[in-house]
């Protein structure tokens, strides 16, 4: 019997747990699995309140559909009847005091189509000649890895990038473009690139055409109608919680032998034949302190961000709302970095004749917004809201959520960075297996899909282990 430890019971750890189990019924395979979890709850930054007939995401809230691992796990976890997608609508950056349409015709801020571009309040003259010489402008030097900033200003300058296409990709990582590694997060850019020599270019070869109907197009994001903590809840389930110990933290591991002995925080030592390690990357200092390779871990850094969710009446909000949302140009001032109409975006979210909003504060630009008290926060969001919505009365109720340097910052380097790591773990700890938001994708897809990695490669090494051991 081979003993299996997974460390966290974020989405990755209970992705993992969870193929597990699947490959040991299927393959009968001999494993006895554990996962433990240093807090009192499942879900890392997944978390979900229901309150007065309200759906509200502590954390995310939706995944692109075209991201399959999602799609997969929640089909085989029977949930997906309770997949549910956006409502298609309008979406705006904010610039100054005043909301524009995001273009059509665009792919995440890049021009695909001409017309909206040119038409768009979004860019003065001077900037859209600026944005259209990426048909001109000579593919860079082939490279191992740049800022996101350097390689979008070189191909359209400072202000298609600030107010368009910097505000849209940010958000995804909660990070400084300038800091952010192109390889690490949207590689696909510096291939077309190379390949076409434009990025417009590439796209308008590569991206499928919009339809030509007038009818109004599904969205692109799918949610789940009972918030997604109904997903950790059915992983749970499925798991069965004989296999999960809850406020049970990793104090050392140590390799003895070909035995992983794991010494937890209440006292008890797990001696594992391979572990998965999907917890927060700062983690690994403290667990593997006899190795000097992981007290490299601040190479990654992490940023805070906090999220307002305001309920109202809707006749507390006397402009009319058109469209699902908008995200802030860098260069306005504003604390908020994006707020969403999730009553328009996700209307089961929301009881007829209330608008929920949610709003975004902190980052790598104004860390020190977690730190603020939740009114202080409600009052920052109500600030920078009504300087572009007419919101009257007190909100029903409010609820804040912050995660402290829990962003993980894919900076320039990062691949290889990872890599480094992974060739040494597979020299010095072998059968340890890192995976998670800090390493190859922060989204819950991304997540997903690493969990299920780490177990095939789990899966493989005890086979080779087992292999070696029979020809010895």
């Amino acid at each position: 019997m081979k003993n299996i430890l997974i460390i966290g019971g974020g989405i990755t750890g209970l992705t993992s747990a969870f193929y597990l189990q699947q490959k040991i019924k299927d393959k009968k395979l001999p494993y006895n699995v554990k996962l433990v979890e240093a807090t009192n709850r499942l879900g890392g930054k997944i978390a979900t309140v229901h309150q007065d007939g309200f759906t509200i995401e502590r954390g995310p809230d939706s995944f692109l559909s075209r991201k399959t691992p999602a799609v997969t796990l929640i089909d085989k976890l029977g949930l997906q009847d309770q997949l549910v997608r956006n409502a298609s609508g309008q979406a705006h950056i904010l610039v100054g005091k005043k909301l524009h349409k995001i273009p059509p015709g665009s792919f995440m801020g890049i021009p695909i189509e001409a017309r909206p571009f040119l038409f768009s309040g979004l860019f003065g003259v001077k900037g859209k000649v600026r944005a259209s010489l990426d048909y001109v402008v000579p593919k860079g030097k082939a490279q191992d890895d740049q800022s996101l900033g350097l390689f979008f200003r070189r191909r359209f300058g400072d202000e298609l990038v600030e107010n368009l296409i910097e505000p849209l990709l940010s958000g995804i990582y909660s990070g400084d473009m300038d800091e952010m590694s192109l390889m690490a997060t949207f590689p696909n850019f510096y291939h077309l690139e190379q390949k076409y020599g434009s990025l417009i270019k590439g796209l308008q070869k590569t991206m499928p055409k919009r339809p030509k109907t007038k009818e109004k197009q599904p969205g692109i994001f799918y949610a789940l109608r009972g918030g997604f903590e109904s997903l950790v809840v059915e992983l749970e389930k499925q798991i069965g919680k004989d296999v999960i110990s809850l406020s049970t933290a990793v104090d050392h591991i140590e390799k003895k032998e070909n035995v992983y002995h794991v010494l937890l925080s209440d006292g008890t030592v797990y001696r594992a034949d391979a572990i998965i390690v999907a917890t927060p990357h700062q983690t690994l200092r403290k667990i593997f302190s006899q190795h000097d390779m992981f007290k490299t871990v601040d190479e990654i850094p992490n940023t805070s961000v906090a999220n307002v969710a305001l309920a109202y009446d809707q006749k507390a909000v006397k402009k009319e709302l058109d469209g699902t949302g908008f995200v802030v140009s860098r260069n306005s001032n504003y604390r908020i970095t994006a707020c969403t109409w999730t009553h328009r975006k996700w209307p089961h979210t929301t009881p007829n004749g209330k608008v929920l909003l949610r709003s975004y504060v902190g980052g790598p630009n104004d860390p020190e917004a977690v730190h603020l008290t939740d009114e202080e926060l409600v009052q920052v969001v109500l600030k920078d809201l009504n300087k572009t919505m007419k919101i009257t009365g007190e909100p029903l109720f409010n609820i804040v959520t912050r995660f402290k340097n829990q962003m993980p910052q894919y900076t320039v380097g990062h691949k290889e960075r990872i890599k480094t790591w992974r060739s040494y773990m597979a020299e010095q700890l072998p059968g340890v297996f890192l995976t998670g938001a800090s390493y190859e994708g922060v989204g819950v897809p991304d997540c997903i899909e690493q969990g299920e990695k780490a177990v095939s490669d789990l899966v493989q090494f005890i086979s080779d282990k087992s292999d070696e051991e029979a020809n010895d």
